[in-house]
């Protein structure tokens, strides 16, 4: 009686160890996102539960149709990466393939276990018993969840019931598979979606004649048509250069005020007393030369819009009477006593720290407040160097249509060079280098030799040592090779006509310079 009751508590026990291993396998199922994780915890829970020693889960690559290991417990990342099969190789193949599972009572007397992992080479491992079952999806067999363990007595029923244990588990193991891989093809779904919105939202938010398709420049395209609608003033800020007259024009006429006038002051051009003639306008007699009334960029403006340029650079007296416009939106002409009203939109820009202007008492505090309702601020062409090319090949084709020539492209060493430059003159540095560049071409390419000195020097390049003459002969004798094997198909001896050399000194040029004919080919 005693032995029954023994056996009858050891199978209470083992039922109890089951359902507890499979409430936390069923766990870590339902709380599961990433199939790596949750296989893991899965194999992790079989060796802690049930003894079940190097718990592997292997599934089908769809772009190889092998099986390769996708978690393993007790094996090191060197092994999992041997352990691939095909399809009906070894036991875990043959199982995939069959969809039906096997038991090997001892793995060293099957011929048919490769051990591909290499980590049962021992005589203990070797005496282990091998148990595999079929992951199957979709009345399809996609993978195989495998384990080793060891028998001390009663192989046969002890195996049989592991075996029914773990086709239980596969079959969780391919309900939880499908599940994320649904997520998973949902979420790749709302990324394409979210993908073509943003393609189509930055083909709506482009701003005509401003170029640029970085990440710095989606966010002044977004702010511009953010503030466009509205009357709040905008400050642009950035360096000298980088396009912020084009970015107030895009304000205007992004606008409800396109219809009106977008007039421009540029307030560092003029002296003091000229410059508070030209915003306020004048009476007659105002002033010495004053021969006849004038009206002021406020008038001119009236119901458009009015951009002060490098407004950083006004006086303290002028600062205050423009304090007052925006202010009050009224202002008075010069020699005159009568209030007029402005309905302008006001935008204003600056490359200078006006921060560091107001700490110093050169700019008034209120009015930096009043005028930094909005900024917006436009990064320099070095931290948005993917716009480079883009910029440049606009400005190719402005500059070449304007002078009637056929310039089609940029060859690859100047585009590096104009790459590689860190255009302290941004944007209008840019456009010149271009112009120049078009203008002195004689061929249907923009070499390097066309570009300016400064962005073939050491400096610019950010090299202290400057390019050797040995070294610039080759750089240029590469690029002419290259550009004659483009424009005859890679045929070299057509490439040494063309060039008016020698077949034989082309094949040693192109053998030196490690060139590959071939990839000049139309194909």
């Amino acid at each position: 009686m005693k032995s029954n009751n023994l056996s009858v508590n050891t199978k209470q026990d083992q039922t109890f160890i089951d359902l507890t291993c499979l409430y936390e396998i069923t766990r870590h199922l339902a709380s599961a996102t990433s199939l790596q994780d949750c296989l893991e915890k899965i194999v992790s829970t079989l060796a802690e539960y049930k003894g079940m020693d190097n718990g592997t889960v292997s599934i089908i690559n769809p772009a190889t149709g092998e099986l390769e290991i996708e978690v393993a417990h007790g094996i090191t990342a060197e092994a999992k990466r041997r352990g691939r099969y095909k399809l009906g190789e070894g036991i875990t193949g043959k199982v995939v393939a069959t969809g039906e599972p096997i038991i090997v009572p001892q793995i060293g007397e099957e011929p048919l276990f490769l051990n591909r992992t290499r980590t049962r080479g021992d005589e203990r491992k070797k005496k282990s018993s091998f148990l595999c079952v079929p992951i199957i999806a979709s009345q399809q067999s996609i993978g195989a969840l495998s384990i080793d363990r060891e028998y001390s007595e009663g192989f046969g029923v002890q195996s049989e019931n592991d075996l029914r244990f773990l086709t239980v588990v596969s079959g969780l193991i391919a309900e939880t598979v499908q599940r994320i891989q649904r997520v998973n093809e949902e979420k790749e779904a709302l990324r394409q979606e979210n993908s073509k919105l943003r393609r189509e939202l930055t083909a709506k938010n482009r701003i005509e004649e401003i170029i640029g398709n970085s990440s710095r420049m989606q966010e002044v395209f977004d702010m511009i048509h953010r503030v466009a609608d509205s009357n709040a003033t905008v400050l642009l800020r950035g360096e000298s250069g980088t396009g912020k007259t084009l970015v107030a024009k895009a304000l205007h006429h992004n606008s409800s005020r396109s219809s009106g006038p977008f007039v421009v002051v540029n307030c560092s051009a003029l002296p003091e007393t000229l410059l508070e003639s030209e915003l306020f306008g004048h009476e007659k007699g105002a002033f010495t030369g004053a021969t006849e009334a004038k009206k002021g960029r406020f008038e001119m403006a009236e119901g458009g819009t009015l951009f002060l340029d490098e407004i950083g650079e006004i006086s303290p007296a002028v600062q205050v009477k423009l304090l007052n416009v925006i202010q009050e939106r009224t202002f008075q002409r010069l020699g005159s006593p009568r209030t007029i009203k402005t309905d302008i939109r006001l935008v204003a820009a600056t490359n200078r720290d006006l921060e560091k202007a107001v700490k110093e008492m050169a700019f008034r505090e209120d009015l930096y407040y009043r005028l930094n309702v909005f900024p917006v601020y436009l990064p320099p062409l070095r931290e948005r160097r993917t716009d480079i090319l883009l910029l440049a090949e606009y400005f190719l084709e402005k500059y070449a249509k304007e002078n009637n020539k056929e310039i089609k492209r940029i060859t690859t060493p100047a585009i590096d060079l104009l790459v590689q430059y860190h255009w302290p003159g941004n944007v209008r540095e840019l456009q010149n280098c271009m112009e120049r560049a078009v203008l002195i071409c004689d061929g249907n390419a923009i070499k390097s030799i066309h570009l300016p000195p400064s962005l073939q020097s050491a400096e610019s390049i950010h090299s202290s040592k400057p390019l050797s003459l040995a070294t610039a002969v080759e750089n240029f004798e590469r690029e002419l090779i290259i550009d004659a094997l483009k424009k005859n198909n890679g045929n070299q001896t057509k490439a040494a006509k063309s060039l008016e050399t020698s077949l034989r000194i082309i094949n040693y040029k192109i053998h030196s310079y490690g060139i590959e004919p071939k990839h000049f080919k139309v194909k």
